[in-house]
């Protein structure tokens, strides 16, 4: 892993980004990490958004409860009520 202390990165973004398949990048502001570089694979766009998005991570987190404190139905009534085959 390589930390860069934001103050002292004088490299380019690409020249930082060219060895990010050996080791991630750490960036640091008074030796307190703020940002990472990293490598990314089978991801697109739309996944990096929204799992970034703080709106729909609290609409996950939400869900998540109702499912702990109501339940779920299971994959075979939902087949049902959409009409589908069991398989």
């Amino acid at each position: 892993m390589k930390i860069v202390e934001l103050a002292e990165a004088t490299e380019t973004l690409a020249e930082y980004t060219s060895g990010l398949a050996e080791e991630p990048v750490i960036i640091t502001s008074n030796g307190q990490p703020i940002a990472a570089l990293v490598t990314l694979e089978n991801v697109d766009i739309e996944t990096i958004s929204l799992s970034t998005n703080p709106k729909f991570i609290e609409l996950i987190e939400q869900s998540r409860a109702r499912r702990r404190s109501e339940g779920g139905i299971s994959s075979t009534e939902m087949r049902r009520r959409l009409g589908l085959s069991d398989v």
